[in-house]
């Protein structure tokens, strides 16, 4: 059965300073309805913009994850995008009276428990995610980055530390579900190296530091007077260097907590992705920079930006991947029983078909013929014909080849089509394709609504002496 979205069930607020602007901002978590994303809106701006939290608005990773669009940006989100992952909400709207999300303890935990304060409420709509077909890898050799992702059932994540300090030393951190990262993970604060840390106060930055919401890590040499500027910088009498090699601002809260709040930032910047993803996450010393280049490589291998929910309407005058004859060729359906006119994409990962809904259908002489309406198993049958052009693309002879499917689920039905409509059908794949069995989510929409939509399983056969 597949999983549903979530949603929050009212609206919660939290207020704090932002780590770099200083600015004291309200943050409200507004319910959303169902495939409306997680969005940002500005409402100190006219006008109330409103920012997708998309990998493709990012637009800062130097310290922190930065989104912006048409020239409103929204500063710092990896915290709040973490929390929001790891209660599974797809939709909500985050609304902001200021730049910048606030830093609060430099940790997702005030954030999960604010969202908690409310509930969680299941919507109808089901959840998409997004299914990794192959191992996908980022590299930066001058940094000693690497971040791979293979195939898995389910979400875990990975993450290997070694800065050469003496100090931190090799950690690592793992979460093999995210069920646990309330537990786990989300009270895992930032940290930094102390000279990180003078470098930001020489640029005049982290103005909403108050070393209540980072982990300093000392990595030089430091005496009694520059201790004593800094207790005085950021009012800490007493400060000093406790056992571990860090200031004794904070008590770290595991052993391996910068480690683990790494791993809380790869959760953050990857739900930028917009879909929760089905794969093993494996990372060494990743920042934000190569998260968002990493969930960038992800989004290409799997076909893109698209969101089959949010389709905006397909140019059907363009130039076709496969016209009808082209059809005629790989597919063995013949009139009346051939509803695919055109194929508009086609990759590994999904295809995009077109029929053109006409008056002169056989089917409109007896089906409601004074009020016509394009019968919702023909709408079936055409999205099975367009995966079954994907399946059979995957084989070098597929004219002799048939598509059978197995089972089809979730067939639901939106809206009415009629004589006049195009319907443009998109199926991706669930899951990677093993022994010609093919399992897609299809979609078809009219415009930019959806008509109807359904899981699939095929399987391609090889048939001796096909015509």
């Amino acid at each position: 059965m597949a999983d549903k979205q979530n949603t929050i069930k009212e609206s919660v607020s939290i207020e704090g300073v932002g780590l770099h602007s200083g600015k004291t901002v309200k943050l409200t978590y507004v319910p959303a309805p169902e495939n409306h994303g997680i969005k940002f809106k500005r409402t100190d701006l006219e006008g109330s913009p409103v920012v997708d939290a998309d990998i493709d608005n990012v637009v800062d990773t130097s310290r922190g994850t930065t989104l912006e669009h048409n020239g409103v940006t929204v500063q710092t989100v990896e915290h709040t995008m973490a929390a929001v992952a790891g209660l599974r909400i797809d939709n909500i709207m985050i609304e902001l009276d200021g730049p910048e999300i606030p830093i609060l303890d430099g940790s997702a935990k005030i954030f999960m428990d604010k969202l908690m304060s409310t509930g969680i409420e299941e919507q109808n709509a089901d959840r998409d995610y997004i299914v990794l077909k192959k191992n996908i890898s980022y590299k930066e050799d001058d940094r000693g980055v690497e971040i791979m992702a293979i195939p898995n059932d389910d979400f875990a994540v990975t993450v290997m530390l070694d800065y050469n300090s003496p100090v931190l030393g090799s950690q690592h951190a793992t979460l093999n579900n995210i069920s646990e990262f309330n537990d786990e993970i989300s009270s895992c604060r930032t940290f930094c190296f102390l000279h990180e840390l003078e470098h930001l106060l020489s640029k005049n930055l982290i103005k909403g530091g108050d070393l209540s919401n980072a982990i300093v890590v000392v990595d030089r040499p430091i005496n009694e007077a520059e201790m004593q500027d800094l207790a005085k910088l950021f009012n800490h009498p007493g400060m000093a260097i406790n056992k571990e090699g860090i200031l004794n601002n904070i008590q770290l809260r595991y052993q391996n907590e910068p480690a683990r709040h790494k791993l809380l930032d790869v959760i953050g910047d990857l739900a930028l992705l917009g879909k929760p993803i089905k794969g093993r996450i494996i990372a060494t010393r990743p920042g934000h920079k190569a998260n968002i280049e990493f969930a960038k490589k992800i989004r290409e291998a799997c076909g893109g930006k698209r969101n089959k929910k949010e389709i905006e309407p397909y140019d059907t005058n363009k130039e076709p991947v496969y016209d009808i004859k082209q059809i005629m060729a790989i597919l063995p359906h013949r009139a009346p029983f051939l509803f695919i006119d055109k194929i508009m994409e086609l990759n590994d990962q999904f295809v995009v078909g077109v029929k053109n809904v006409t008056m002169n259908e056989d089917c409109f002489q007896g089906h409601f013929p004074g009020d016509p309406v394009f019968p919702g198993v023909l709408q079936i049958e055409a999205m099975a014909q367009t995966g079954g052009i994907f399946v059979l693309n995957t084989v070098q002879d597929p004219e002799n080849y048939l598509t059978y499917f197995m089972k089809i689920d979730n067939a639901k039905f939106k809206m009415l089509v009629r004589p006049g409509d195009v319907l443009v059908y998109h199926l991706e794949l669930m899951s990677p394709l093993r022994r010609g069995i093919c399992h897609m989510k299809g979609t078809a929409y009219v415009g930019n609504k959806i008509a109807c939509e359904a899981e699939m399983m095929a399987k391609i056969v090889k048939v001796k002496g096909l015509d």
